[in-house]
């Protein structure tokens, strides 16, 4: 069974950065993979934060675009999502996903791609 694990969520002041990582199990390889990270904020609202394709190529949600970024260590295998100037709407569960195909839709993702259990972020005013 291929896992997903994510790390390095926490509780921070706004203006705090984290820096949040996403592992794999052995035998999977990210940059042959897109891979993105999802927040859910709330029950009914999951939102992709940022993405990295297999070819290099990013995308951001406005929201974060100029505070959060997306990167992939091909050598320790690892993706992370670097995150600077925090702000309490930042707050939630982030995700990663990986697939040969990846989607805007976290529960889609969920279904056909790997799909981990989430870390916590909580940005406080």
């Amino acid at each position: 069974e291929v896992q997903l694990t994510e790390s390095g969520g926490g509780s921070v002041q706004a203006g705090g950065s984290l820096r949040l990582s996403c592992s794999v199990s052995p035998g999977f390889y990210f940059h042959t993979h897109n891979t993105g990270w999802y927040r859910q904020a709330s029950a009914d609202r999951c939102d992709q934060i940022a993405r990295l394709n297999r070819d290099d190529t990013t995308e951001y949600d406005d929201s974060v675009k100029g505070r959060f970024t997306i990167s992939r260590d091909r050598a320790k295998n690892l993706v992370y999502l670097q995150m600077d100037n925090l702000k309490p709407d930042d707050s939630g569960v982030y995700h990663c996903a990986a697939g040969g195909q990846i989607y805007y839709n976290c529960d889609l993702n969920a279904q056909y791609n790997l799909w981990g259990q989430g870390t916590r972020v909580t940005v406080s005013s």
